[in-house]
């Protein structure tokens, strides 16, 4: 018999030995002999588990090496690919649980429920379950390709589910407003938002959107209907459509949750209010604006779990990122994120701020709204109604002692003026600006009324973003750009500079050439409808260089400043969404919807 490895780490199955592992997938025809002795020395040198090497190493699948686990410790192997589960079955285990320990209950007798796991070691999971069903728990190994297929066979149920409640409870609320009509004192609204059917319909709504993703909820009055609209992922979907009846029902229960006027129908009003899920605490901001059909209500949806982000994680690589961590380590000066609303400046800056929250430093913010509570960091909410501006607040914080500010945004030359004094009397200011480009932002303070020798001695890095749609794993299709693509792509872009990006970093190999480049397109599937789940950001990250500070003082355009910037290495925003879309993570297609130049 060969001689095999006797060590077993902690990572591999219980009872599973290398000696065994090896012979079966020998057995199996799995593994040559040759990869096997490389592995086992491999594995013995760096005392791990032998499947662990073989699965770095691209010798066997995950699926294979559990499957082959299974056999040998006699636990039966599932395959749930295709298999359409009882709901009823499924919900036994909550989805939050069920994704945390990639644990699906499948088959259900009187006395037993049949899970699907990828551990089948995981004893914490199946006690758990264990006591929530009080059934025999009988654990079956499964893939990764049928875990995903039941963990999307949650939200797929809870969907119809959701729609089913909302228009049942939409008939009994419509048969409630025949009964009264005329216009409804603030008492007749109070009663109306207490209302259980009002609630069930808003309780509904809140949790479908937090399942779906949505970033923003959009509830809009009609002539005749009320339409319920999502936000995913940036794009606007609707969600679905209730009788008119329940529109008055609806407002009243959400400006109850807000703290809202309840009889103030004529004058826009904003709110907020906190809700907790089973895994996650979302808050909601909410905007109402009279249309002419009605109270028109605009909820943002802010996830408190949406902190603990990396920059890497954003989206910035390479010299840009190594850029923004030189700005960050400056005891002074000023650095900006610029972008349209809802391009992600301020998840940006609050990334920025996590990084730079170290016991040695005393950070003060002003906001406008604050959207994520941060430990350690003092935050203060603009109120301009009792004269709280962002200016007023600035002036304040000046007098606390920081190290540290971060400004909401710079919307005028008082706080544009603040801001740069700020920066140049011993603080490192984090801002916001809203223009298209890293190069827009400088002609936008110079319009505000910021003398250019001001910009140059004080701003240190620009960041102009935007977000793009990620490519679902499981719904994407590869394909090589043709020669009419490539000659389209040329009068966007510089091909053999974003050439040369691509082969710096690894992304392509150094033979490599546009027409060998493999890209995707977005295709369905049962996880993702659009072939989408999820954004990333694309940047371009400006330096103010010597070079470019001349240019500043000299009064040149963005096109000129952006032209040296480049000449410098700067990834243009559209450079960057194409480094994205060769490295697979979205679509030139999205790329251009979202990047017009």
């Amino acid at each position: 018999m060969r001689e095999l490895s006797w060590y077993t780490l902690t990572k591999a199955p219980m009872n599973v030995r290398d000696e065994q592992l090896g012979e079966f997938l020998l057995d199996a025809g799995l593994i040559p002999s040759s990869d096997l002795d490389a592995a086992l020395k491999k594995a013995h040198d760096k005392r791990r588990y032998l499947g662990e090497i073989l699965v770095s190493d691209g010798k066997v699948t995950e699926d294979d090496l559990r499957r082959t686990e299974a056999y040998i410790l006699g636990i039966p192997f599932v395959s749930l690919k295709g298999q359409k589960i009882d709901f009823e079955v499924l919900s036994m285990i909550p989805e939050p649980i069920a994704r945390k320990h990639n644990i699906v209950a499948f088959k259900k007798t009187t006395t037993a429920l049949e899970v699907a796991m990828l551990d089948t070691d995981n004893l914490t999971a199946i006690e758990f379950v264990k006591k929530k069903v009080g059934l025999k728990i009988l654990p079956r190994l499964t893939d990764q390709d049928s875990l995903k297929g039941a963990l999307v066979q949650y939200q797929k149920d809870l969907k119809s589910e959701f729609g089913d409640i909302i228009q049942k409870e939409a008939v009994s609320v419509k048969s409630l407003s025949d009964e009264e009509g005329g216009e409804k004192s603030e008492k007749d609204l109070k009663e109306l938002a207490e209302d259980l059917p009002i609630v069930k319909i808003v309780d509904t709504l809140l949790n479908h959107a937090i399942l779906q993703g949505a970033s923003d909820i959009h509830i809009e009055p009609m002539e005749g209907q009320m339409v319920i609209r999502y936000r995913i992922d940036g794009i606007l979907h609707d969600a679905m459509v209730l009788p008119k009846d329940v529109a008055p029902g609806i407002t009243a229960r959400l400006k109850v949750l807000s703290n809202l006027k309840l009889d103030e129908k004529r004058l826009p009003q904003d709110g907020r209010f906190k809700i907790e899920t089973a895994d996650q605490k979302v808050s909601f901001r909410v905007s109402t604006l009279p249309t002419y059909f009605g109270e028109k209500t605009v909820m943002r949806l802010l996830r408190d779990s949406s902190s603990g982000f990396t920059l890497e994680g954003l989206g910035f690589h390479g010299l840009g990122l190594e850029r923004i961590h030189d700005a960050m380590k400056q005891k002074v000066g000023l650095l900006l994120t610029t972008g349209p609303t809802g391009s992600g400046k301020t998840t940006t800056l609050y990334t920025m701020l996590d990084i730079l929250n170290t016991p040695e430093v005393n950070i003060s913010t002003i906001e406008d709204p604050i959207e994520y509570q941060m430990a350690r960091v003092n935050q203060t909410q603009v109120k301009s109604e009792i004269g709280l501006t962002f200016a007023n607040g600035l002036r304040t914080l000046m007098r606390q002692d920081p190290d540290i500010i971060m400004v909401g945004e710079v919307r005028d030359q008082e706080t544009a003026s603040l801001a740069i004094n700020a920066s140049l009397t011993g603080h490192l200011v984090l801002s916001t600006l809203h223009t298209n480009s890293a190069a827009g932002a400088i002609p936008r303070m110079i319009d505000m009324g910021v003398e250019p020798f001001l910009i140059v001695s004080t701003v240190n890095v620009i960041i102009a973003q935007r977000l793009v749609r990620r490519l679902c794993d499981a719904g994407k299709e590869r394909y090589l750009l043709n020669d009419d693509e490539i000659a389209r792509l040329s009068k966007i872009i510089d091909l053999d500079r974003v050439l040369g990006v691509l082969k710096e970093e690894k992304i392509i190999k150094d033979d490599q050439d546009w027409g060998d480049i493999p890209f995707y397109r977005a295709k369905k599937s049962d996880e993702c409808e659009d072939g989408y789940k999820g954004r990333i950001g694309i940047h371009e990250i400006l330096k103010m260089s010597p070079t470019i500070k001349e240019l500043v003082i000299k009064g040149s355009t963005a096109a000129e400043i952006e032209t040296q910037a480049k000449k410098e290495e700067m990834i243009t925003m559209i450079e960057d969404g194409i480094y994205k879309a060769a490295k697979g993570l979205t679509s030139i297609e999205e790329i251009f919807r979202v990047v017009s130049e």
